[in-house]
C-alpha cells in the first residue's frame, strides 16, 4: 500500500506480506539528496522499525541510480548542520533498525549514496553499479561511516585505494571482495532483491531481528567479546521462553524437517 503521494521525493511502499520498499525518487538528479530528503528518509525508517507488521525492507533508486549523494548545491545547508542529530540522520537510523534492510543498487551509488548503502544489511546490485567515493576529490570529511566501514568490509589496503583515488568500485569486483551479494541484470534487480526478502519472511520473525542484531552488534567488537555477546544474549533469549513456546518450537522444527530443502538464493 503506497504511503506517499506521487510527488514525494521518498516514496515508502508496503505489501501485504510484510515487505516494505523504499524508494529514493529523485531521478532528474540522479536521486542526489537535499536536507529535506534526508530527513524524509531517516524519518521512513524510523517508521518501518517500528511498524509490527514489516519483516523486511528493500531500498532502491528510481532512475539510472540508486544515489548520486549529497545535492551540492545544497551543501552548506547539510553539512553545517547539526550531524549529530540522529532524528534526521538516515544512516543513524538505518544502523537502528531492527528490520532486515535490502539495498537493490543500480547505476551510481557515490559518496552519501556508497555509505547508505554500506548501511544495507544485504546488497543485490546490478551489473551496471558502481560504487564511488568521491570524498577526497571534492574535500568532504566523511560522516556516516564510510572510512570505517569499508575497511572492515574489503579489507584496509582495497579501501584505501577505493577512497583515496576516487575510483569507481564495479559490482563485479564488489561482489568478489564481499561487498555486494549479489550481481545480476538490471531487469533483475528487484525480482532478486525480492527473492531474498521473501526468503527472510519464512524464517521466526522474533529470531531474525534478533539474529540481525547479534551480529551487527557483534561486528563492532572482538571476536572473544563477540562470542561472549552471543552466549549472554542465548541465555537471555532461552531463559524468556515458556514450555509451551519450547514445545511449538519443536513442533515446528518437526513439521519443517518432513519438507524439501529450501532452494539456495
Amino acid at each position: 500500500m503506497d504511503k506517499s503521494s506521487p510527488e514525494s521525493l521518498i516514496v515508502v511502499k508496503k505489501d501485504h506480506d510484510g515487505i516494505a520498499y523504499v524508494t529514493i525518487n529523485r531521478p532528474k538528479s540522479l536521486n542526489s539528496l537535499t536536507k529535506p530528503m534526508m530527513t524524509d528518509l531517516a524519518r521512513a525508517f524510523k517508521s518501518l522499525d517500528s511498524d509490527e507488521s514489516v519483516g523486511a525492507i528493500i531500498l532502491s533508486g528510481s532512475g539510472r541510480s540508486f544515489c548520486s549523494g549529497v545535492d551540492l548545491t545544497s551543501a552548506e545547508d547539510v553539512f553545517k548542520g547539526d550531524v549529530k542529530d540522529v532524528e534526521a540522520d538516515p544512516v543513524a537510523q538505518m544502523e537502528r533498525c531492527r528490520k532486515p534492510i535490502i539495498g537493490a543498487i543500480s547505476g551510481f551509488a557515490i559518496t552519501a549514496g556508497f555509505e547508505i548503502s554500506l548501511a544495507c544489511d544485504i546488497l543485490v546490485a546490478s551489473k551496471d553499479a558502481k560504487f564511488i567515493d568521491t570524498h577526497a576529490r571534492f574535500g568532504i570529511f566523511p560522516s556516516w561511516g564510510l572510512s570505517q566501514k569499508l575497511s572492515r568490509i574489503i579489507g584496509p589496503n582495497k579501501a584505501r585505494e577505493v577512497s583515496l583515488t576516487a575510483s569507481p568500485l564495479t559490482a563485479e569486483d564488489a561482489e568478489k571482495w564481499g561487498l555486494v551479494n549479489h550481481v545480476v541484470e538490471g531487469s533483475e534487480l528487484l525480482k532478486k532483491a525480492r527473492e531474498v526478502a521473501e526468503a527472510i519472511m519464512k524464517n521466526n520473525r522474533d529470531l531474525v531481528l534478533r539474529y540481525k542484531a547479534v551480529i551487527n552488534d557483534g561486528c563492532k567488537l572482538d571476536l572473544h567479546h563477540a562470542l561472549l555477546l552471543e552466549k549472554e544474549r542465548a541465555h537471555e533469549y532461552y531463559n524468556g521462553m515458556t514450555k509451551e513456546q519450547f514445545k511449538k518450537m519443536q513442533e515446528f522444527i518437526a513439521s519443517r524437517s518432513s519438507k524439501k530443502p529450501a532452494s539456495k538464493l
